[in-house]
């Protein structure tokens, strides 16, 4: 059936036709976009003049963590505004908690919170004593745990820091209850897993709520516990999840599998659900100070920390020149990205073509020598215009005030030729709805932070490039096949704003949300 879509103001994120005022689909297939109606027999759809653009692809996500955090304690604002709210809401968890079982929170942020400091074991325990606790720190790469989880665990002062991690001490050496990085994985293993019932309604309630935010595709960026969500996703797809998906599987925890490996048939571009590659985690974040940066931290002599080995990363490497996968490192910190880069761009481009076979994900502060070699190589970076904006008071305690300004230095990654694209790391972000695409286009937008802070002017990016970041650019580092712009031969994935965000003052770009979602020419949302 062919269906004409008129009377709108159409963005194509095509560069060659940017935009349009109609579009004729058919079989959920582009088959003609311009300024005039095709003079063809259809069903028509009048857009009444409203802006439509390319469904949003969110190149860089945790889904699974998103979909089982909708269960967990918010550790944020507007609720949890300090560390004696996070008692009360510990408490208040702790008498629905059934014997035997864990009460889990996620996105503490210690800068949010009255206190100006980090929770520890003895203020979870002033929540629940007799029950173990485990929160998750907005950044995804710490946590902070009670005493009962330690006991569980068996962490004690004499427990050694695992390879890539820390366990944060006293003067006395006794755990504070603060997990840095892989020391994360000395208390997951005790945890009671989430039964698959559980985690595919829980994804297909994520469905939902990503396709009210006009999200039509998505990538996994692995969990931060083995197994991979391949299976799950079909499952959930069978019950309604309704969102393209590409997944990257942790590579610390399959690299000495000897059973593992990634078919072509599994990699392929057009499938609706697909695997892309392998994950590495080069260093941790700026607001937990665990980024390996180039300079020190505001104050200290601390640079942060390296998180994979040498090892890990050439066997990364080797697997990944064998099925023809892409791999994905992340890196924040400047130290951290050369490392990746360095090595990587060594290498010769070892895909078909249809994506980059590296991505370098985060990009705090890349070095002229990085962007220069990701250039040159065809290597994408990822970034998250959101951490800055939402985690402001913990980066001025990281950084100095010059420094602020030169983070995430997006107009001067493309300005270099990199290629790049934007997304939220959802749900590792100190926002109540970490995944909302507006706020993010607001931040790249304006780069000013959620306070106002300006955090650099002269890396502000207009809109038309912040969307085809979100968009095309997304679709295509992703490895996504014909998707991420309007154009003939293009899957009809869009999405109906209710409002102009071309012409809105940037200000007033996060008000600006999702009417409709259409995939495949149909409408969802």
């Amino acid at each position: 059936m062919k269906t004409l879509f008129k009377n709108g103001k159409i963005f194509t994120s095509n560069r060659q036709q940017l935009y349009a005022e109609a579009m004729l689909v058919e079989d959920g297939v582009i088959k003609w976009i311009g300024n005039d109606p095709a003079d063809e027999k259809s069903e028509t759809i009048d857009l009444k003049g409203k802006t439509v653009i390319p469904g949003i692809i969110d190149a860089h996500m945790h889904p699974m963590m998103l979909a089982e955090y909708s269960k967990r304690i918010a550790c944020l604002p507007p609720r949890v505004n300090s560390i004696e709210d996070l008692i009360d809401e510990i408490s208040e968890a702790a008498k629905t908690t059934e014997e035997g079982g864990w009460i889990c929170g996620w996105g503490y942020d210690e800068g949010k919170y009255a206190e100006k400091r980090s929770p520890n074991r003895y203020d979870l325990d002033r929540g629940c004593a007799d029950k173990p606790v485990f929160l998750v720190r907005s950044c995804e790469h710490i946590r902070c745990v009670n005493s009962k989880a330690l006991e569980i665990a068996g962490i004690t002062k004499d427990t050694p820091d695992p390879p890539g991690g820390k366990i944060d001490r006293d003067t006395d050496g006794e755990p504070t209850g603060v997990l840095r990085e892989s020391a994360r994985d000395l208390v997951i293993p005790f945890m009671p897993e989430e039964t698959e019932e559980q985690l595919i309604s829980a994804l297909v309630d994520l469905g939902n709520l990503l396709s009210s935010q006009g999200i039509v595709a998505i990538g996994d960026m692995g969990n931060l516990h083995p197994g991979g969500n391949y299976d799950y996703y079909i499952k959930a797809g069978e019950r309604g999840f309704q969102q393209r998906v590409t997944m990257y599987y942790m590579w610390d925890y399959f690299d000495k599998d000897p059973a593992f490996d990634i078919t072509p048939q599994l990699m392929d571009c057009d499938a609706r659900i697909r695997i892309a590659g392998l994950k590495l985690i080069g260093d941790g974040s700026i607001s937990g100070r665990t980024a390996w940066l180039s300079r020190p931290y505001l104050g200290t002599e601390e640079y942060g920390m390296p998180v994979y080995s040498d090892e890990l990363m050439e066997s990364a490497i080797a697997f990944a020149k064998a099925t023809g996968c892409q791999l994905s490192v992340h890196a924040m910190g400047g130290r951290a990205i050369d490392r990746a880069v360095d090595r990587i761009c060594d290498e010769d481009d070892w895909t078909d073509g249809k994506s980059p076979y590296l991505r370098v994900e985060h990009l705090t502060e890349p070095s002229e020598g990085a962007m220069t070699k990701a250039a040159r190589k065809g290597v994408a970076f990822v970034s998250q215009p959101i951490f800055e904006y939402c985690e402001i008071e913990t980066y001025k305690a990281n950084m100095d005030e010059a420094r602020l300004k030169t983070l995430y230095p997006m107009r001067t990654i493309l300005d270099r030729g990199v290629k790049l694209c934007i997304s939220t790391d959802a749900p590792a972000t100190s926002w109540a709805t970490p995944s909302d695409p507006f706020v993010n286009i607001k931040a790249a937008v304006t780069r000013r932070a959620c306070d106002c802070t300006d955090i650099g002017q002269e890396q502000r990016l207009d809109i038309e490039t912040a969307i085809i970041l979100y968009t095309k650019e997304a679709a295509e580092i992703c490895g996504f096949g014909h998707l991420g712009q309007l154009s003939p031969g293009y899957s009809a994935d869009f999405v109906v704003l209710s409002d102009d965000i071309f012409r809105v003052d940037a200000d007033q770009i996060d008000q600006v949300y999702a009417q409709e979602t259409w995939i495949n020419g149909k409408r969802i949302y």
